[in-house]
């Protein structure tokens, strides 16, 4: 058996990857291990973890894969200075200290931090380097059902790539067209989500959530001043209206003019020129993609399509490309962003480098994200016992229908179990769960529970069997990455009012309010019994005592914290937040039958995000 471990780090949400003989066996991100949100660091813990799994497995690894070039990137950061010469000089200070000290001997540094995890770990010998859109482009591909497929990767920069686009055939994977940076469309969102006061690199999600509540009343302004956009999906941004390249901002004064508004302070109130020009970047994202989608699809006469990168973590872009069915079929590695790129390095090296075989796409696609730690019934209890918790232990059926019963009195429950998920979506094992019925839940999750915005969307889990009769969704959505409208016939009289921020919560909109957005779109996640049978069969029971086979599925943290990973990061949550029920394994936990000691403010202890 040869295995490879794929590493990403070291500029945002490190991971690390375990593939043997070509097959996904785990993978996990280190802010799961550290609670440190998007951990940036070595991912010692998150192989730790892979290098247990490798040996139940009897295995070793063999090759070692980072999922980019150091190099490539300090020839684009030297180039970017030199291109704009005197400009950029204060950030160009700032971060040369840093390549000299650490990532131009990015080698060294990791085959020392390896070789602390495992002597033998960190021979210089076993380490190899990937491109970035290579590793994005490999862990679209290889883990899809296709046999053929095109491919398009979306983000921010790689090391000069920005989007690439290329076919994957078998074992064999290839890139033949690139757009580069500074032109990124990853970038352009990314300034608009700083200018609208949230984070890169961890907002954009914000700003799709708000964008509904606007009107796309910039996107003219967008197409005209800061994006030549061509009918091929190709485009070059004017570099006039942004900072990135020279400063240590997004945005400068001129954006500002551009649009008559100075950036919005983060944490202060919204107004509805933000929620305006989030719709305006969102309808231009859409468009892009829908170009590039377009001229892809003309070029290699696919039908099928593979998705990565963090612009495909954009589930409303996702959306219309389905809609516009230019490609039979789509399919989007659920870790899109940089910590996919761990699973992609390992992927590419084992078949273009080493020459595995894929002779069986299907049966070795992904089809679900469950690939981190999971904890058996008495590693529960145990942790459970540790923390004071005062629980009852239920056999499967019952815990079914005990915690469908819970839900559909309008608790809100923590749900922990299995494997947790790679990625950024919570999928039925480490999620908040909630009646979507309720038209009062969607903004008691946000504000008791989650401690965030007012108006951010939850997603809907349903079966995938009824799904069809909830959503005008034309395929699946595993790891909810695709957006659809709420069926006609689950809508409700009056709920087509136009939305604002001003009134965009007040009106139920349909039938299953908690997961209906202000514009009627859903990110619908599908929930097959082979995928994840224990998520399905509390779907079933639900459905059985409501007739709705929908739940509202939010994932299991408070706004800036990471996902939780162990029962004890599941009831310091349930303790600190205002969910009623939690459910570990067979272990069922009541807030009010909790000792009053153990409660404490959440909120206060994490930082805004």
């Amino acid at each position: 058996m040869t295995g490879i471990l794929g590493i990403s780090a070291l500029y945002h949400d490190s991971a690390a990857a375990l593939v043997i003989d070509g097959r996904v066996i785990a993978a996990a991100q280190e802010e799961r291990f550290t609670r440190v949100k998007q951990d940036a660091r070595f991912p010692e813990h998150a192989i730790r973890y892979l290098l247990g799994e490798a040996r139940q497995r009897g295995a070793s690894v063999d090759h070692v894969v980072f999922y980019e070039k150091p190099f490539l990137k300090f020839e684009r950061l030297l180039d970017t200075y030199l291109s704009f010469a005197p400009r950029g000089f204060r950030s160009f200070r700032e971060a040369m200290p840093v390549w000299g000290r650490e990532k131009l001997f990015q080698r060294d540094l990791l085959a020392k931090a390896l070789g602390r995890i495992e002597a033998d770990l960190g021979d210089p010998a076993r380490l190899r380097f990937s491109n970035h859109h290579l590793s994005h482009a490999a862990s679209a591909f290889y883990p899809s059902p296709f046999a053929q497929a095109a491919v398009l990767t979306m983000d921010g920069v790689g090391e000069w790539a920005t989007t690439s686009a290329g076919m994957g055939s078998g074992g064999d994977l290839r890139i033949d067209r690139e757009l580069r940076f500074p032109h990124s469309l990853g970038l352009l969102y990314a300034a608009f989500t700083y200018h609208a006061g949230f984070k890169v690199n961890s907002g954009e999600y914000k700003l799709m959530g708000l964008a509904p509540y606007g009107r796309p009343r910039f996107a003219q302004t967008i197409l005209d001043h800061l994006i030549d956009l061509r009918e091929d999906g190709s485009f070059r941004l004017d570099q006039s209206y942004f900072n990135y390249c020279t400063g240590l901002t997004m945005t400068n004064a001129r954006f500002d003019a551009l649009f008559g508004q100075a950036r919005r302070v983060p944490e202060s109130p919204f107004a509805q020129v933000h929620a305006d020009m989030a719709a305006s970047i969102q309808q231009v994202t859409e468009l892009a993609v829908t170009r590039m989608a377009r001229d892809l699809a003309r070029r290699t006469g696919q039908r099928n399509l593979c998705l990565a990168g963090g612009v495909a973590l954009n589930c409303v872009a996702n959306g219309r490309l389905v809609r516009d069915g230019v490609f039979d079929n789509i399919w989007i590695q659920p870790a899109a962003g940089d910590a996919g790129g761990a699973l992609g390095a390992a992927l590419a090296y084992w078949h273009l480098a080493l020459g595995g075989a894929r002779a069986d796409p299907a049966g070795q696609a992904m089809t679900h994200a469950a690939l981190g730690p999971e904890y058996s019934q008495a590693e529960v209890a145990a942790a459970l016992d540790a923390a004071g918790a005062r629980y009852r232990v239920l056999g499967d059926d019952d815990l079914m229908r005990d915690t469908a019963q819970a839900l559909a009195q309008g608790q809100a429950v923590g749900w922990f179990q299995g494997r947790g998920e790679f990625g950024p979506r919570a999928l039925g094992n480490r999620s908040i769960l909630a009646d979507p019925r309720d038209p009062t839940m969607q903004r008691r999750l946000n504000l008791k529970i989650k401690f965030r915005e007012s108006f951010r969307p939850f997603a809907p889990a349903v079966l995938v069997e009824e799904a069809q009769g909830w959503f005008d969704l034309a395929c699946e959505s595993p790891f909810m990455l695709v957006t659809a409208p709420v069926a006609q016939a689950r809508r409700v009289a009056g709920g087509d009012a136009p939305a604002d921020l001003a009134n965009g919560l007040a009106l139920p909109r349909s039938t299953i309010p908690a997961v209906t957005h202000v514009d009627h779109s859903a990110r619908v996640q599908t929930v097959s019994q082979d995928a994840n049978p224990r998520f399905h069969a509390l779907l079933s029971a639900f459905r059985e005592q409501t007739g709705c086979p929908v739940l509202a599925n939010t994932s299991f943290n408070v706004r800036g914290e990471p996902i939780v990973q162990t029962p004890d990061d599941a009831f310091r949550c349930f303790m600190g937040t205002g969910l009623d029920l939690l459910v570990v394994g067979n272990c069922v936990l009541a807030k009010d039958r909790q000792d009053p000691a153990l409660l404490h403010d959440y909120a206060q202890e994490i930082p805004p995000d």
